[in-house]
């Protein structure tokens, strides 16, 4: 999806929430949202990420730090994946650090 990023794990799920993909960039482990529209004319989908949207991404990456010993000392990074238009011809946008924890 992104050069250079090697991914940890999809659709990770706790009690706490869900994140859609887990990557690692180098030694950043990176929480990805992937937002998806047809057409963004009236909400663009990095819009469409609440505060509480985010406060369970915070928490379920957490969550998955402190249950995964070798990624506690790792720094972290939330990003966002925007996609709008047709599947098959769909804008890609990948916004690096969306939002901090």
């Amino acid at each position: 999806m992104c050069a250079g990023l090697r991914e940890i794990t999809r659709n990770f799920h706790c009690r706490r929430g869900e994140i859609d993909l887990i990557m690692l960039d180098k030694k950043v482990v990176v929480f990805v949202e992937v937002r998806a529209r047809l057409n963004c004319s009236v909400l663009h989908p990095l819009e469409s990420i609440d505060r509480n949207k985010v406060n369970k991404i915070i928490l379920t990456s957490k969550y998955f730090i402190q249950s995964n010993r070798k990624y506690q000392s790792s720094n972290c990074r939330y990003d966002v994946v925007c996609l709008t238009g047709p599947v098959d011809s769909a804008n890609i946008e990948w916004i690096k650090n969306a939002f901090d924890a």
